[in-house]
């Protein structure tokens, strides 16, 4: 069985945060269409043990049962708040304390939160970099959602096409992913964009 890891950094409760991070599980179980193993990890929940594991060097309790769920995952789904325009410290602190190659050839759609579309490129200075150097495969499909993307139906092809391309990676294909993207080939064809919006679509970073 696909064992499916989702790590989130989320803080309130409710999170918008974890709020994605649920949209873009559930948009993967969907793709990959076959039962699966699913693991959510709250990083607020193991802040405690990240401080103890930097200062001792090993992770105990609930965070060593994290780090094994991510050892063994098949892949991942990681989602962060946006803090001081960067992934927040205390996602990074749980990417700090896996041991070396953990990640190497998983595969991760990354996404990330913020109250603005202002913070939406650090999906790609920040995040696709982190992950790039641990040696995992990012889909190519990255998801930022803003506060007022919630409810933007935008969103939801956005988080659906990433969602396939994670099951892709995994070896499923995804039909109905398949059907969206000749069907919208296919829409393009007979009505082509004028050119002014498809420079404003090529410099729309959340795709």
């Amino acid at each position: 069985m696909t064992r499916l890891v989702v790590v989130h950094a989320g803080l309130s409760t409710p999170s918008s945060t974890r709020l994605l991070a649920d949209r873009l599980s559930a948009a993967t179980l969907e793709a990959l269409g076959q039962p699966v193993d699913l693991t959510v990890v709250e990083l607020r929940d193991l802040a405690h043990e990240l401080a103890d594991n930097l200062l001792t060097g090993f992770p105990t309790g609930a965070l060593a049962d994290a780090v094994e769920q991510v050892r063994r995952a098949d892949a991942l789904i990681v989602v962060t708040p946006v803090f001081s325009a960067s992934y927040s410290g205390l996602f990074k602190t749980f990417f700090d304390v896996l041991e070396p190659g953990t990640l190497a050839g998983t595969p991760v759609l990354v996404g990330a939160t913020a109250g603005t579309a202002r913070h939406s490129l650090v999906l790609e200075h920040a995040l696709r970099p982190l992950f790039a150097y641990l040696r995992a495969v990012v889909v190519p499909t990255a998801v930022f959602a803003a506060a007022e993307d919630f409810a933007d139906p935008d969103l939801e092809r956005r988080v659906h096409r990433a969602g396939a391309e994670l099951a892709a990676l995994l070896g499923v294909a995804s039909a109905p992913a398949a059907a969206d993207r000749a069907q919208s080939f296919e829409e393009q064809v007979a009505a082509p964009l004028d050119f002014e919006d498809l420079l404003r679509r090529a410099s729309d970073p959340r795709g």
